[in-house]
């Protein structure tokens, strides 16, 4: 059962012409009778439920006195909205919570990751996601696709402004050998090169700390430039987002204490280097 909240949907484009709307106490009912549309068209396209044509949102931006800059950005905005992701070129194979989360994910300016069993998806080789996906089970179709999907959402941190990838992973994540031995050791060497960027800080709680408040399972957080945050959750069977402030508010206390239960960025490197000539050796 998927689990989604209307205002995630409703992210990008839609949500700041809402945003500019209630800024200026203005309802729906009213701007529409202003351009003469139909009641519901500016809810639906609002909530992402309607595509966004340009010239509509040009009309938008004249009852809303947009000018300049920030009317070119919308504009530029509306138009990179018509573009396909890379996960409509799939197929089938992903849910429609999964497309949710990418579009998410494309839009992030920082991530936070708590993984207690895995690596990150972000961070993840092709032969390692492959090997978890046999491990859990996942048929072969439906795994190519979402292997080619974990490859493919790792392209953000290619980018010239990438977001900042905060990732706190447990220990077990970097001996549980999925694969064999060679697939884990160039996993681990894959973590180290990504930890050499500046974006992307990289911790390991270890075995040692005994109990942690990350015990209940993985998370992620997704903070954005102009959008409240968003947590992450993905049980077996569906996806779970979190905005409101509270909940948000709990998650991130609870990052805050694992990266201060966890050995420093620095030692988190030499950490996970020597588990990869372990599992060289072995």
């Amino acid at each position: 059962m998927r689990q989604i909240l209307p205002t995630v949907v409703g992210r990008g484009l839609g949500g700041e012409l809402r945003q500019l709307r209630k800024a200026r106490s203005l309802t729906a009912l009213v701007v529409c009778k202003q351009l003469g549309w139909q009641p519901s068209r500016l809810s639906r396209m609002e909530t992402g439920q309607q595509g966004i044509r340009p010239e509509d949102v040009a009309s938008l931006l004249v009852v809303y006195g947009v000018i300049g800059a920030e009317r070119k950005r919308l504009l530029a905005m509306t138009e990179r909205a018509h573009e396909r992701g890379w996960w409509e070129r799939l197929g089938p194979g992903l849910t429609p919570w999964s497309k949710t989360f990418f579009q998410l994910e494309e839009q992030t300016s920082r991530l936070t990751s708590w993984e207690p069993m895995l690596v990150p998806g972000l961070l993840q080789t092709e032969d390692y996601t492959r090997a978890v996906m046999r491990a859990i089970g996942i048929p072969e179709a439906e795994a190519r696709v979402r292997v080619t999907a974990r490859q493919s959402r790792q392209v953000i941190l290619k980018r010239p402004q990438p977001p900042q990838l905060h990732a706190i992973v447990d220990e077990i994540a970097l001996r549980r050998v999925l694969g064999d031995r060679r697939v884990m050791a160039r996993q681990l060497r894959r973590l180290v090169e990504l930890a050499e960027s500046p974006h992307v800080r990289l911790q390991v709680l270890p075995f040692g700390v005994g109990g942690h408040p990350g015990l209940d399972g993985p998370f992620l957080i997704l903070d954005f430039e102009r959008e409240p945050s968003v947590v992450h959750q993905e049980p077996k069977m569906s996806s779970v987002f979190l905005e409101e402030p509270d909940q948000v508010a709990i998650f991130r206390r609870t990052a805050d204490r694992l990266a201060r239960m966890a050995l420093s960025p620095a030692r988190s490197v030499e950490f996970i280097a020597r588990v990869a000539i372990e599992h060289e050796r072995e």
